[in-house]
């Protein structure tokens, strides 16, 4: 019984990593989305201010999503982009920047 629960509890970290893993990257990748989408806008407003977005359509607990629209250089524009996500004790984190091209 011992090595059985052993295995299940190994088996279900792993299960959870993986989840996490893949939730971590549909965040960077729908907020990379929703950036190239609302760049091309050039909404001044946007600019420097750190946006939420609302995921709550990609039903997942206990997450979030934030980008920061950076500083502009020619044809790209700088967006920060920052996610968290959690399950059970366990919170996996992802921060960085990305440059977003601005011609069509």
């Amino acid at each position: 019984m011992f090595v059985l629960t052993e295995d299940a509890k190994t088996i279900m970290f792993q299960s959870d990593t993986a989840y996490l893993e893949s939730v971590e990257r549909n965040l960077a990748a729908s907020g990379l989305a929703w950036a190239k989408k609302n760049v091309k806008n050039k909404t001044k407003e946007n600019f420097s201010k750190t946006i939420n977005l609302n995921i709550s359509d990609m039903n997942i607990r206990n997450a979030n999503l934030s980008i920061a629209i950076g500083s502009a250089e020619k044809d790209k524009i700088e967006v920060e982009l920052s996610s968290s996500c959690s399950r059970g004790r366990r919170t996996f984190r992802h921060h960085d920047k990305y440059k977003i091209s601005t011609s069509p």
